[in-house]
């Protein structure tokens, strides 16, 4: 699965966006074109059940949206006491996305640092399933009453993204826990940044490109676009625990000046 982090930017427009073509009409533009997209306005603040539907109605039934997880539980609570807002989080609509749903990815600060308890305790709480999912959201707190969202399609398989920005995530224990509760370490491209992470925890591979020169903004070469082809060749050769074809999906957030879009396109079809 190859997309962008999000949709809505004005650089896009009269650029990968046609003249003339209505905001409203940006994700399913979007939808024609590629497989999936990062949902990432979930991460600045709790969105509203009918936003939820109202995505899931532009897209195709195969589409897939990964959810970035509320910046209050990773920036401000900083991974502790997060049972509430864990809560809040999934009863705000994000089970309206029904099987579009896909990942759902945490990221983290660079402030918060490794420390195998508070990483230990964050991972033993995330939901395994959608039907785990609602359990949780059943708990949430009076922000959402009246405007929560209680209700799954089906029970089915969740998936969990980690992106951390502090180098001290290196430490083996760290991988080891994310292995452990089946939770994938982001490989993330950021020019230099932050640290770099390549190490495999869970089923699927999930990747960020921020930009290979400078974050947000720089685009991939064809000798860049290249060599990331080739290393998911390599994850997609090899199977999960249960003996299936990893996947991988990967989302280009190089967007301050409108490669994304082009940059996800011209990635798929070396991978076709």
């Amino acid at each position: 699965m190859i997309g962008t982090s999000g949709w809505r930017y004005p650089r896009w427009r009269g650029d990968f966006y046609p003249h003339g073509l209505v905001q409203r009409k940006e994700l399913s533009y979007l939808a024609e074109r590629m497989p999936s997209v990062e949902l990432n306005g979930s991460f600045y603040s709790l969105q509203r059940p009918e936003s939820y539907q109202r995505w899931r109605s532009e897209v195709p039934e195969d589409f897939v949206f990964a959810v970035k997880g509320s910046r209050y539980v990773t920036h401000m609570l900083r991974l502790r006491n997060i049972d509430a807002a864990v809560a809040n989080f999934f009863a705000s609509g994000v089970l309206a996305l029904g099987p579009t749903l896909g990942p759902i990815l945490w990221q983290l600060p660079e402030r918060v640092e490794f420390d195998p308890e508070v990483l230990g305790g964050f991972l033993r709480r995330l939901p395994r399933t959608t039907g785990e999912a609602l359990g949780l959201a059943r708990g949430h707190d009076a922000r959402l009453h009246g405007r929560s969202w209680l209700e799954i399609d089906a029970d089915a398989p969740l998936r969990h993204a980690l992106e951390p920005r502090s180098s001290t995530f290196g430490d083996p224990r760290a991988t080891e826990l994310l292995r452990e509760h089946h939770v994938a370490l982001v490989v993330a491209d950021t020019a230099g940044r932050w640290p770099a992470f390549d190490a495999v925890t869970a089923d699927h591979v999930y990747v960020r490109l921020h930009g290979s020169t400078e974050p947000y903004a720089s685009g991939y070469t064809a000798a860049e676009l290249d060599e990331w082809a080739d290393r998911i060749r390599g994850w997609r050769s090899a199977t999960d625990r249960h003996g299936n074809p990893r996947e991988v999906f990967v989302y280009f957030d190089n967007d301050a000046r409108g490669r994304a879009p082009h940059d996800a396109i011209a990635l798929a079809e070396r991978l076709r």
